[in-house]
C-alpha cells in the first residue's frame, strides 16, 4: 500500500482516468459495431462522420494509437464501399 499522500492521490486519479477511458472506448466500439451492422448505403454514409469522430476522439486522447485509428477508419470506409 502507498505510504505518501501523493501516491494515494495518484492511485485515485489513475482509477478515475482508467474508468473514463474504458467508458469512452466501449462507447466507440458500440458505435462501430452498430455501423458494421448497417445494410443501407445512404444511412451508412450519414453515420460515417459520427464513427470517424468517435475514433478520432479516442486517438486524440491516446486511448488508442493513431495508427490503429487510421486502420479502423479505413475498415469503416471499406464497409461503406462494399454496400
Amino acid at each position: 500500500m502507498a505510504n505518501h499522500k501523493s501516491a494515494l492521490k495518484r492511485i485515485r486519479s489513475s482509477e478515475t482516468k482508467r474508468l473514463r477511458n474504458r467508458y469512452q472506448h466501449k462507447t466507440a466500439r458500440n458505435v462501430m459495431k452498430r455501423f458494421q451492422e448497417l445494410t443501407d448505403k445512404k444511412e451508412a454514409e450519414k453515420m460515417l462522420n459520427t464513427v470517424y469522430g468517435s475514433i478520432d476522439k479516442l486517438a486524440k486522447k491516446n486511448i488508442i494509437h493513431a495508427n490503429k485509428a487510421g486502420n479502423l477508419k479505413s475498415n469503416m470506409a471499406k464497409h461503406v464501399a462494399t454496400l
